[in-house]
């Protein structure tokens, strides 16, 4: 099972090859055939370094972003890589590439040819160097000459020339896709390359269910798995090829990048505006009664949408971000509260049906103007209902959210569990054509003001594919953004940062639910790695590789 994804893939399933558009459902690691710009490191939490580029120069206004495109870089089938192909990707991506790609690009004016290998970007100057920098490390670089005659945001299943590490072998849409190393891969001897991709063929399987994906795992037709289900890590690892060793179960540590788990109501529907709604939905979840029953108290209750990192508000405000948030009171409405303690959910009894949390629950409803009706469920002064459609992917979530919906059905909310396969899931949720959904995603190690854009900013509320899921459009998380992203000291970026935090906590459009410091992973005894992890990323497909001993020995050989 991947551990991270990106654009428009779906673990569950696929019918595109086409992974940088909105448009369908591309299988994860699509992005390891292509090469970019700039590559960051797995180590470092701010460092990048050249690659298709063998440099960058930057104009002194920050405005021109010029790059001289190496000689030796070629596509797969032998041809050069050259700046008309990274002018017509950037103005490509920016016009009808996946938000994730196409919002940072937005204040890019022009993307010029300058000589074949040399291409120069202009941005309008609402950019940052930093946010510049690291989208040229994510953005693809496409054939031009391929794409003359396809059309850029088609689904297809016929591979798109490329020249990354990996190209697609072979594959049959929505179960398996298999990736086959490039071994005259232009860039193998670069120091972005040395040390990676040690695997012939790396062999994605999808299961729209996780335990069939577990069973598979079990009789070793999968040979490694992050196990994402509490229940199965503490009571189905005890199978024969863990007990006699063949099996490793074991955590790794998280990176040291801020994460986010968290629901959101979508408050393009009138009912979930009120801040109140939201904060009386999140009262009805019992944390502590569900660590404890359903997660075998293997989690932390999140509190902020960028945990386990320095951008987590804790206590009062310091001096810098009181300061701040007084320059920000004389032009914005601020949240009530947001001087005083960082907002921490309230722990509940555990029983499951904690009353105080209850009680508030339905005073907060009272307070936003919803009463019972004869059927005994909320209503509006205009007499509508308030319905709450949790859209999830996987009947393991089932288990998850039913008591949650239940306490919520308990205080009038009529509230259901809406289950739908995952290509539907994808295409509700791109299309925000849903009530309340979860999304787990990870920030950057120092996030970018696009990035924040794309999950809190005004400019992608309505942008489909987006993942500002709630819909939230202030301009006063919109100012602190561009706060984020016009810092020029660590100091600053990080006082705008946990202000940011202090906010969103108040405003309650995501509501954190749970969080994990360690990787749950188990995998076949045939693999070889280096025992200290990158401290940033783990692509475990790019950094281990099979020993051939312990391979030998299992029959993996």
């Amino acid at each position: 099972q991947p551990g991270y994804w990106f654009f428009n893939q779906n673990t569950q399933t696929f019918n595109t090859l086409n992974s940088f558009v909105r448009r369908g459902d591309a299988p994860p690691r699509m992005e390891i055939c292509y090469d970019s710009l700039l590559d960051e490191a797995h180590d470092e939490p701010d460092a990048i370094y050249c690659h298709l580029a063998e440099s960058v120069v930057i104009s002194k206004d920050g405005n021109r972003f010029t790059f001289k495109i190496r000689d030796i870089a070629r596509w797969h089938d032998g041809t050069p890589i050259t700046a008309e192909d990274v002018a017509f990707t950037y103005k490509t991506i920016k016009e009808q590439g996946h938000p994730q790609l196409s919002l940072p690009l937005a204040p890019m004016v022009e993307a010029t040819v300058d000589d074949t290998m040399t291409v120069t970007l202009v941005f309008d100057g609402t950019q940052s160097a930093q946010d510049i920098l690291l989208i040229a490390t994510e953005v693809p670089v496409l054939s031009k000459t391929w794409y003359d005659s396809v059309e850029f945001d088609s689904s297809t299943l016929v591979p798109p020339l490329a020249s990354g590490p990996y190209k697609v072998g072979r594959f049959n849409a929505g179960s398996f896709i298999e990736y086959e190393r490039v071994d005259d891969y232009w860039a193998k001897d670069l120091g972005t390359a040395k040390g990676f991709n040690h695997f012939q063929t790396i062999r994605i399987e999808f299961f729209k269910e996780r335990q069939a994906g577990f069973e598979a795992f079990k009789k070793g037709d999968i040979t490694f798995r992050q196990e994402f289900t509490s229940k199965s890590w503490a009571t189905e690892y005890e199978f024969p090829a863990v007990l006699d060793g063949r099996v490793i179960k074991r955590l790794f540590d998280d990176e040291k990048r801020p994460g986010m788990q968290a629901w959101c109501l979508n408050t393009r529907r009138a009912r979930f505006k009120d801040r109140r709604v939201r904060d009386a939905i999140a009262q009805c979840f019992d944390f502590e009664w569900t660590n404890k029953n359903l997660f075998y108290g293997i989690y932390d209750r999140s509190q902020s949408i960028f945990s386990g990192s320095q951008y987590e508000a804790k206590g009062m405000p310091d001096a810098a971000q009181t300061a701040l948030l007084e320059e920000l009171a004389q032009q914005y409405e601020l949240p009530e509260g947001v001087f005083d303690e960082a907002y921490i959910q309230p722990l509940s009894d555990g029983s499951g049906r904690d009353r105080t949390k209850l009680r508030a629950a339905s005073q907060l409803l009272k307070d936003a103007g919803w009463t019972a009706g004869n059927d005994g469920f909320l209503r509006n002064e205009d007499g509508e209902r308030l319905d709450v459609e949790f859209l999830i992917r996987a009947s393991v979530f089932e288990r998850i959210y039913g008591p949650f919906v239940e306490v919520m059905r308990a205080v009038g909310i009529n509230a259901n569990l809406r289950l739908v396969d995952p290509a539907q899931y994808q295409a509700r949720t791109s299309a925000f054509d849903f009530d309340m959904v979860g999304l787990a995603l990870s920030w950057s190690a120092t996030p970018t003001s696009s990035s924040l854009d794309g999950v809190l900013g005004s400019k992608s509320a309505q942008l489909e594919g987006s993942r500002n899921w709630p819909g939230i459009e202030n301009p006063l998380i919109d100012a602190i953004i561009s706060r984020i992203g016009a810092a020029k000291t660590r100091e600053s970026h990080e006082t705008a940062m946990v202000v940011l935090d202090r906010v969103l906590r108040r405003t309650r459009e995501w509501i954190p639910n749970w969080t994990s410091a360690n990787h749950r992973v188990a995998y076949w005894d045939i693999f070889g790695f280096a025992e200290n992890k990158p401290d940033y990323f783990w692509p475990v497909e790019a950094l281990w590789w099979v020993d051939k001993e312990k391979a030998s020995k299992l029959g993996k050989g």
